[in-house]
């Protein structure tokens, strides 16, 4: 029987969309904007990173610590979220017209770098290898599922954030992608409510 979770995007190539997206985002936020735009494409980034975390810590990180025992990259990326919510908590408390904000968001920028080079590194290709591609696709699929429970309640604030955030050109490319990656949903098939 064919299954629809085929048609879905595999895990390892989701959380590289997702470090892709901050990444341009990150790109945008410059320190002489506007402070409205400044708050912004941070509480954009944050968003994202939260939303991320919650799902490799939910979906991802357990299926490999099955993998990887001990391997100090997973070991310490937990850790490294924690610390991403630590500066993500103060960078949210911070006004965008103090210097204080600049300096956590570039705090921010540098320990993600270090983060997504670890996982595109080490983590995702130890994936690929040892997880057959039907099972990254499945994960796939379970990932957009709780990534549409996490995302809804908040779309109507992302959406503005988004709109102040990025300049036209940005603006509309993020949003066609975003609007593929919800279309691709729409093909993903329910999973069935557990009695």
């Amino acid at each position: 029987m064919f299954s629809l979770n085929k048609l879905s995007p595999t895990i390892t190539d989701m959380i590289r969309f997702d470090h892709s997206h901050v990444l341009v985002t990150f790109h945008q936020y410059t320190t002489s904007q506007k402070p409205k735009v400044k708050k912004a494409l941070a509480e954009t980034i944050c968003t994202a990173l939260e939303i991320h975390a919650t799902l490799e810590e939910e979906i991802f990180y357990p299926v490999m610590r099955q993998l990887e025992g001990t391997d100090p990259t997973m070991l310490k990326a937990e850790p490294e979220h924690n610390d991403m919510r630590r500066v993500i908590a103060q960078l949210r408390a911070t006004k965008p017209t103090e210097a204080k904000h600049d300096e956590l968001m570039h705090e921010l920028m540098r320990d993600v770098m270090h983060h997504v080079a670890d996982e595109e590194t080490v983590l995702l290709p130890d994936a690929e290898r040892k997880l057959p591609r039907e099972r990254l696709s499945e994960l796939g699929a379970e990932m957009t599922r709780r990534r549409l429970q996490l995302v809804t309640p908040q779309a109507g604030r992302i959406a503005a954030n988004t709109a102040v955030g990025f300049s036209g050109s940005t603006m509309a490319m993020v949003l066609g992608i975003a609007g593929a990656a919800f279309a691709a949903t729409k093909l993903l098939p329910r999973k069935p409510a557990q009695a």
